[in-house]
């Protein structure tokens, strides 16, 4: 740990004497990973001042119950029990943030949610998931922006794609991805059984025009007239926009502007989006082949997710972890999920290490 610490507190006055080299601000991929850089060793640096103030404490409360009367004895335990709690609390969070680091810490991220089993009862199930994320992000201070939006015929939503905006935005929502259930009785049945439907959720790392190289030649461009639901026509001009990327084959339209050159830009961010993702999957497969996407090795084959509206429930079946607040928690109260979920993965890598 010395010889790391000492890696550590040098790294930190390097990173610190680069922010302040105005030839650094001219790159914008160098600059941001540096920026970075010096946030995780700040928080570094400052978990181990907190390990030496509470080791100084332990120490110090030992020294006193060697000079404490017997009157005194049972409270000088007492501050040396709560010492050593806090030196292993403090040591536990340095260890936590000396693990790897995600590399997409830091990035927006972007929500794609649509129907998947359960007929039109999915497509509203579908918009419910996303007002809740949507009422998530005010709750965290964060922005929303939509990108894409098909709408269904009983005011669900076909599919969704937006972005959400903010510092921690990816740490807190890269769990989200994969099926999601709901156990109610839909506004479409009449005789009030409780149906089973589910929505696909996918979420991808915001990349920049840094991150991802595109060589425009491997890009089909198609444009045509915008359609809402049914097919019709929404508009008189060709401003909806598809665009192919030929070596891989994956295809991104959008079309809810009213300008092609602006449905062509939310395009191309949500196209950055996957490339990145898809490389990053082929890296992680590289190095390992046991590495999972999903938290707790759950597929995408497989639901990670029951919200029961008749109990109230919420379970997440990846951590075992089952709420009786599912009002709260469709109005935005996730706080507990992410943390639990935030936390099973340091868990994990803490195993690991």
């Amino acid at each position: 740990m010395l010889e790391r610490r000492a890696e550590i507190e040098q790294e930190y006055e390097q990173v610190l004497a680069r922010l302040s080299d105005s030839a650094l601000i001219s790159d914008r991929k160098a600059y941001r990973e540096v920026s970075r850089r010096h946030k995780e060793l700040e928080s570094l640096v400052t978990a181990l001042r907190v390990v030496d103030e509470a080791t100084s404490d332990l120490e110090a409360a030992r020294e006193m119950a060697l000079e404490s009367s017997p009157a005194e004895r049972d409270l000088s335990r007492v501050e040396v029990d709560s010492a050593k709690a806090t030196l292993e609390s403090a040591e536990q969070a340095l260890r936590a943030l000396m693990l790897p680091r995600d590399p997409n810490d830091g990035r927006n991220a972007i929500i794609s949610i649509r129907g998947a089993e359960g007929g039109e009862e999915a497509n509203i199930f579908a918009k419910d998931l996303y007002e809740m994320y949507a009422r998530y992000a005010a709750n965290r201070g964060w922005k929303v922006e939509v990108l894409s939006s098909s709408p269904s015929e009983r005011d669900g939503l076909n599919e969704i794609t937006f972005m959400v905006k903010g510092d921690d935005a990816w740490q807190r929502l890269e769990h989200e991805g994969g099926p999601h259930r709901v156990q109610r009785v839909p506004v479409t049945e009449s005789q009030g059984r409780i149906h089973t439907s589910s929505a696909a959720v996918a979420v991808l790392p915001e990349a920049e025009e840094v991150d991802v190289d595109i060589d425009p030649s491997d890009l089909k461009i198609d444009v045509y007239r915008s359609t809402g639901p049914g097919g019709q026509s929404v508009n008189t001009t060709d401003s909806a926009v598809r665009i192919t990327h030929l070596p891989t084959g994956i295809v991104v339209a959008m079309q809810d502007e009213k300008s092609q050159i602006q449905n062509r830009a939310k395009a191309m961010i949500v196209l950055r989006s996957r490339l990145l993702k898809a490389e990053q999957v082929r890296q992680s497969a590289e190095l390992s082949e046991q590495r999972r996407s999903q938290v707790g090795g759950g597929g995408r084959s497989e639901k990670i997710r029951t919200y029961n509206y008749k109990d109230n429930r919420v379970t997440d079946h990846r951590i075992k972890l089952t709420l009786h607040k599912l009002d709260r928690i469709l109005m935005g109260d996730l706080d507990e999920l992410t943390d639990s979920l935030m936390a099973d993965k340091r868990y994990r890598q803490l195993d690991d290490e």
